[in-house]
Parts: structure tokens; sequence; C-alpha cells
């Protein structure tokens, strides 16, 4: 039998001096320890009982998953996340636990229909404040969102109590701020690790690219295939990091990754492929859902309101954010369509 002690006592035996060790995580609530769990298992294993984890699934990545059975979904990228970071953290002697808790709560908080649902409430808010909309400076992010999904949406309004290590990760996942922890660094790499690889994967099924697209650049320093591509990235990570008290990248393989995926916002990302119903915009959607809930506040499902603290806005965000593409849709025709 192994305990909590017994694997607190094995992470300071094993792990790498730059690792986040369980023992010494806290919580904005203290509560008693687990007999079995660390505290970052305990963690992961909230986040993925979550109603919020289970609708990812439902949640578009970059294609919509009623075109093909084999599209990822937000759900699938999550996973990737997850296994992508791990094996960079065992690699590094780093805490797996930690980075797979992150990794499973990173995009908790995303909109329906991927980026776009995201850009169209930061548009909704844009519209409201007076301000002009700044892609580059969402006032909608889903990050922030995740954040608040662990924080305060999840279990009926009291969240999951997180730990701090876990929390700084999920928000830290994108931005250019960092997380505090060298796992919640890995993590925000090895999203866009795995975005970049599965996105080009993907976009080869839709029909939208082939392989002699890509940059030049990518075939001769990452790799001719998708799995080529990981093992380079993630080899490269590990060894730029080995000891060098934070998560880097080789100058070369990080300019490459970048170049790739300036391609795909060209090229793929900005080619509509991201619809609903090959009819509707996605922003008239989800504009048109947000004004709903935010001039229908009763309409809005039981406590959401109050866990808003009466706050129609931040409500009406809640609720969108959280629909699957399936529910914003139906919903969408439900109030909206013509009988």
């Amino acid at each position: 039998m192994r305990t909590r002690i017994d694997r607190e006592h094995l992470e300071h035996q094993n792990l790498s001096a730059f690792a986040a060790f369980s023992d010494t995580a806290t919580r904005v609530l203290v509560e008693p320890l687990d007999e079995f769990r660390t505290a970052f298992q305990r963690d992961r294993d909230r986040i993925v009982h979550t109603k919020s984890f289970r609708r990812l699934k439902h949640k578009t990545q970059v294609f919509m998953a009623p075109e093909g059975d084999h599209y990822r979904t937000r759900l699938t990228h999550t996973l990737e996340v997850a296994q992508i970071s791990r094996s960079i953290a065992a690699a590094l002697m780093l805490n797996e636990d930690l980075t797979e808790a992150i990794a499973m709560g990173h995009d908790l908080g995303h909109t329906p229909f991927g980026h776009a649902g995201e850009e169209a409430l930061s548009r909704c808010l844009a519209a409201r404040r007076g301000v002009a909309y700044d892609a580059k400076n969402l006032l909608f992010k889903h990050s922030r969102q995740s954040l608040r999904v662990v924080d305060v949406l999840e279990r009926e309004g009291k969240g999951l109590n997180l730990t701090k290590e876990v929390r700084d990760g999920i928000i830290h996942h994108s931005g250019s701020e960092k997380a505090f922890t060298l796992e919640g660094r890995i993590v925000a790499t090895a999203d866009r690790i795995a975005y970049v690889n599965h996105d080009i994967d993907d976009a080869m099924r839709a029909g939208l690219i082939v392989e002699s697209d890509l940059p030049l650049s990518t075939h001769t320093v990452l790799g001719n295939s998708h799995s080529e591509r990981i093992t380079t990235l993630v080899n490269d990570m590990i060894a730029s990091s080995d000891g060098a008290g934070d998560i880097l990248m080789s100058n070369r393989v990080w300019e490459v990754m970048m170049e790739l995926r300036a391609f795909l916002f060209e090229h793929v990302y900005g080619l509509g492929s991201v619809t609903l119903a090959k009819e509707l915009e996605v922003h008239e959607v989800v504009s048109k859902l947000f004004s709903y809930y935010l001039e229908h506040p009763d309409a809005l499902p039981p406590g959401t309101l109050d866990i808003a603290d009466g706050n129609p806005e931040q409500a009406a965000l809640d609720h969108v954010a959280s629909m699957t593409d399936n529910y914003a849709t139906a919903t969408y025709k439900q109030l909206f369509s013509q009988p």
C-alpha cells in the first residue's frame, strides 16, 4: 500500500530541485489531506469530474465535430496537451501530476465555437463599453474564464478550491506572463505544440492544405510528419530546459514553430472553417445569445445570477461561455428562428 505521505516522500527523492512539491501546495480554504492522493492528484481528479470538463467533448477546437468523426474537439486537445506535458515533465524530473492537473483545467472556460466564440464575446463587451475591439487584447479571455470556472462556477458556486500552483498554471497558460512553476510553463508551451500540430493534421483532413503547402522550414527543421514534428519540438524543449531553471526552446526551433503558427492563422484559421450549420455566423449566434440573456436574466438557469453576485453581464457571460456548440446552436434556433 502506498499512502499520500509515501508519494510525497518519493517526490523529494526522485524529482528535481526545480520541481513543485505537493506537500508544500496550499489552498485558499484549508481542508483535510487525503489519505492516498497528493494535493495535485486531488486537483486533477476534481477537474476531471466537473461538468465543465465533460462539456469539452462538444466544443470546437477548429473544425466543427459534425464535419467528421476524427477532428479534434476541445476535449481531445486537452488530452493531447496533458500527454505532451507529462512527457516533458517526466524527462525533466518535474511534477507530472501538477502538469496534468493544469493541462486538464486549462481550457475549461473556453466558449462554444473555439476562438471565434471568444472573439465574439470580446466584441460584445467592447461595444457595451464603447471601446474599440482589439484582437490582441481581448476583453473576454478563456484563460480568465477557466480560472473563474474552477474558483467560482463549479459546484453551484462553491468552486473546487484548487491549489495555488494549479490555479496559477491555468491563468498563465496563454499570454506573455509566465506561471511561477516550471510545470505551469511546460503546459503553456505544450499547448502551443499540441494545437499547431493537430490543427495541421485536421486542416489536411479537411482538404484545406496539403503537406507541401507548409513552410519549407517546417520540413527542414521540424520534420515531415505529425509525429516527427511533435518529437522534434518535445525533444528540443527537454534538451534546452535541462538544468536551466526555466522551460525553454532553442531559438531556431521556436522561430520555426512560430512561423508555422503564423501560417495556420493565414491559411487555416481565417478560412471560415468554424461556422454554424454552414449558414449562421458565430458572431451573430454568440452576440445574440449574450444580448438575450443580458436583457432577460430571468431566462438564465437557476442560480446563475446569484453566482455572478447579481451582475447580469457576468451572468450572461458565464452562461454563454459554458455552452457547447450543440447547445448554443439549439438555443439560438429556439429563440430566434422564425416560426
